[in-house]
């Protein structure tokens, strides 16, 4: 039976670790390299679509801009398209060599709105940890039903794994309130 608590507390982790990846896809408005992880670019020469971050190196010039160094020059305009066609509201220039992007800041109307976005996926995070708490309190409910368990056992093994769910919901609590701050910060 322990090894369902192990399992358990391994697909909280996972759910906590996909908040956290979803959380770095939203817009702050400071630049982060991670703001262009969703790029996907057709090139044409290639004849292929691929990963920006498969075809050149990003990085944060300062708390506005993005630089966009292509491996291949001969893929900037590619990538330009690919920025733009992301949907998310950058206007990338080139200079032959490199692709600027600068971020802008964020309104008033549109951070607020980012903030709904975090909290949608911190419960969305929170519905996950609830529901593997639900497929294992189930699991250790049906063994003490087949008689492979006791009831005292059954109490124990129930309570760690609320144990479990209160922790990680804090966890994922905590995430959510830093984006929120860092989302919120002029």
């Amino acid at each position: 039976m322990d090894e369902y608590l192990d399992a358990a507390e391994d697909d909280m982790k996972a759910a906590v670790d996909h908040l956290g990846r979803e959380l770095l896809k939203v817009r702050t408005g400071r630049a982060t390299p991670k703001l262009l992880d969703s790029v996907v670019v057709e090139v044409q020469s290639y004849g292929a679509s691929m990963p920006l971050n498969q075809l050149a190196t990003i990085q944060a010039a300062d708390a506005r801009l993005l630089t966009v160094t292509p491996w291949d020059k001969s893929t900037i305009s590619d990538i330009e398209r690919g920025i733009i066609a992301a949907g998310l509201g950058l206007n990338p220039s080139n200079d032959g060599q490199i692709v600027r992007v600068p971020v802008p800041a964020l309104t008033a109307d549109r951070r607020s709105q980012l903030v709904r976005t975090v909290k949608q996926l911190g419960e969305d995070a929170k519905v996950a940890i609830r529901h593997v708490r639900r497929e294992y309190n189930d699991t250790f409910r049906d063994a003490q039903k087949d008689g492979d368990i006791s009831e005292d056992d059954l109490h124990r093994y129930l309570g760690r794994i609320q144990d479990l769910t209160d922790a990680y919901v804090k966890r994922s609590d905590d995430a959510v309130d830093a984006k929120e701050q860092e989302v919120l910060e002029v």
